[in-house]
C-alpha cells in the first residue's frame, strides 16, 4: 500500500516530461557523444592548431610559446614542399587507380551479381579488411621483394633482366619493388581498394536499368552510354570513395615507412618531428596541411554529391 495516495513515481514523471518535450530527449541522447567529440576530438585538434603557431628555439631546443608564423614558413622550404607534393601526388594517383580498378568490379556486383554471387562479392571485398593492417603490409613486402613471387615469375618468363633494368630507373626509387615508390603505390591501392568499391557499387545500384536500356534503344554506342549516362550517375559514388582513398593515403605513414624509400611522406615527417627531432610546432604545422587539403577536398566532394552515396 502506497504511503502517499496518488503520488506518481519519479520514473513516470520523467517519462512524461520527456514525452512532452521531445527536444529535451534528443538533447540528452546526443549530449554524451557531443561532449566526447567536442572535448576530446575537437579539443585535440584545437591544441594541435595552437601548437603550430609556436616555434622552437634553435639554441635551446625548447618550444617558444609566442604566436608566430615562422613554423609555417618552414613548410615553404624546398625539402618540406617536396614532402607535401610527393604525398599529395601519391594520394591522387592511388585515388585514380582505385577508381579505375573498382568501377568494373562494382558494376558487375551492382548489375549482374545475384544471390550467392552477391554474397561472394561482399565477402571477397570485405575479407581483406578483417586481417591485420601490418600483416598485409609485411605480406606485400615479401611478395615484392627480390626473393618474392613477382621476381620469381619475371625470371621464369625471362623478364628478370628487364625488371632489374626497370627498377634501376630514378622514378622507381630502388632496386627492389619492396623498397620503391612503385611498391608503395601498389600496396596503397590494394589496402584502400575496398573503400572505393563499396561506394561505387552503392551508387550504381541506384541507377535504373531502364535508363541504360533507353540509351541503347536510342542508338547510343556502349561508350556513349558510359560517358553520358552511367558515369555521371556513378560520379557521387566515385567521389565518396575518393574521400576515403585520398585522405587515408594522405595521412598514412606506415606503408611508406615499410615499403617506401628514404623520401618522406607527410605522416613520416610528423612522426619524425614530434619524435626524434622533438620539433612539436613543425609536426603540428605538417599535420595542418592534410587537414586543409581535406577540407577543400570535402567541399568539392560535397558539391559533387558525394555524401549522398555514403
Amino acid at each position: 500500500m502506497s504511503l502517499v495516495v496518488g503520488a506518481e513515481p519519479l520514473s513516470s514523471r520523467l517519462s512524461g516530461l520527456l514525452w512532452r518535450r521531445p527536444n529535451l530527449l534528443i538533447l540528452l541522447l546526443l549530449l554524451p557523444p557531443l561532449l566526447w567529440l567536442g572535448l576530446i576530438y575537437v579539443g585535440s585538434l584545437f591544441s594541435l592548431l595552437l601548437q603550430s603557431f609556436f616555434s622552437i628555439d634553435d639554441f635551446t631546443g625548447q618550444v617558444t610559446h609566442e604566436v608566430t608564423l615562422l613554423t609555417y614558413a618552414e613548410l615553404l622550404r624546398p625539402s618540406n614542399l617536396d614532402i607535401i607534393t610527393r604525398t599529395v601526388t601519391m594520394a591522387a594517383l592511388v585515388t585514380v587507380a582505385s577508381a579505375i580498378i573498382a568501377f568494373p568490379v562494382a558494376y558487375y556486383a551492382a548489375r549482374y551479381a545475384k544471390g550467392r554471387w552477391k554474397a561472394f562479392f561482399y565477402l571477397g571485398v570485405m575479407l581483406p579488411l578483417w586481417s591485420s593492417y601490418l600483416v598485409k603490409i609485411y605480406a606485400w613486402k615479401m611478395i615484392l621483394s627480390k626473393e618474392g613471387i613477382v621476381s620469381w615469375l619475371a625470371a621464369k618468363l625471362g623478364l628478370g633482366v628487364l625488371l632489374d633494368g626497370w627498377l634501376s630507373l630514378p622514378v622507381v626509387g630502388g632496386n627492389s619493388l619492396s623498397v620503391s615508390a612503385t611498391g608503395t603505390f601498389l600496396v596503397f591501392v590494394y589496402i584502400w581498394l575496398p573503400y572505393m568499391i563499396l561506394p561505387i557499387q552503392a551508387a550504381l545500384e541506384r541507377v535504373p536499368a531502364s535508363l541504360i536500356e533507353a540509351s541503347h534503344d536510342l542508338g547510343a554506342a556502349p561508350g556513349a552510354t558510359f560517358r553520358h549516362v552511367l558515369l555521371p550517375l556513378a560520379l557521387p559514388g566515385i567521389a565518396a570513395g575518393s574521400i576515403f582513398t585520398f585522405s587515408l593515403t594522405l595521412g598514412d605513414y606506415i606503408v611508406p615507412g615499410i615499403i617506401g624509400t628514404s623520401r618522406l611522406f607527410i605522416g613520416q615527417a610528423v612522426y619524425m618531428q614530434q619524435g626524434t627531432a622533438g620539433n612539436i610546432p613543425l609536426a603540428a604545422a605538417f599535420s595542418v596541411v592534410p587537414m586543409l587539403i581535406m577540407a577543400l577536398y570535402l567541399w568539392l566532394a560535397r558539391k559533387m554529391g558525394a555524401f549522398d552515396a555514403l
